[in-house]
C-alpha cells in the first residue's frame, strides 16, 4: 500500500538505499579498500537512516520532520564523500543521496 503522502519521499529513499548498498559492496572490491573506508562507513549509515525514514514515513510517526532532517544531512555526508572518489558505483551513489537529501528537506519543511 502506497502513502501518497510521503510516497515521492519514500522512493527517494529506498533508492538512496539500493545505491549505497551497492556502493558499500563495490568499495570493498576496490582494490585499495583501505581508501575506502570512510566511503564504506558513510553508505552504511545512510542506508540505515534511509530505511529507517522509510519505516517513520510509512507509519506516519509523530517524529518524521526530525527524522527526515537527520536523513538528509547523512545523505549530504555520504555525497560528499562519494564525490572524492572517482569510481562510477560512487557516482551513482552520490547522485541518489544528492536527491534522497533533497526530497527530505522538502519533506521535513
Amino acid at each position: 500500500m502506497k502513502n501518497n503522502k510521503y510516497q515521492s519521499c519514500i522512493d527517494a529513499c529506498n533508492a538512496c538505499v539500493a545505491a549505497c548498498l551497492n556502493c558499500a559492496k563495490s568499495c570493498l572490491q576496490e582494490d585499495d579498500v583501505k581508501m575506502m573506508a570512510t566511503c564504506i562507513k558513510l553508505d552504511y549509515d545512510c542506508a540505515s537512516i534511509c530505511q529507517t525514514a522509510v519505516q517513520f514515513m510509512s507509519t506516519d510517526s509523530k517524529f518524521i520532520h526530525s527524522m527526515c532532517t537527520l536523513c538528509a544531512q547523512i545523505c549530504d555526508a555520504c555525497a560528499g564523500e562519494c564525490e572524492k572518489h572517482k569510481h562510477e558505483h560512487c557516482k551513482e551513489c552520490a547522485k541518489a543521496c544528492r536527491q534522497c537529501a533533497e526530497a527530505c528537506r522538502k519533506m521535513a519543511a
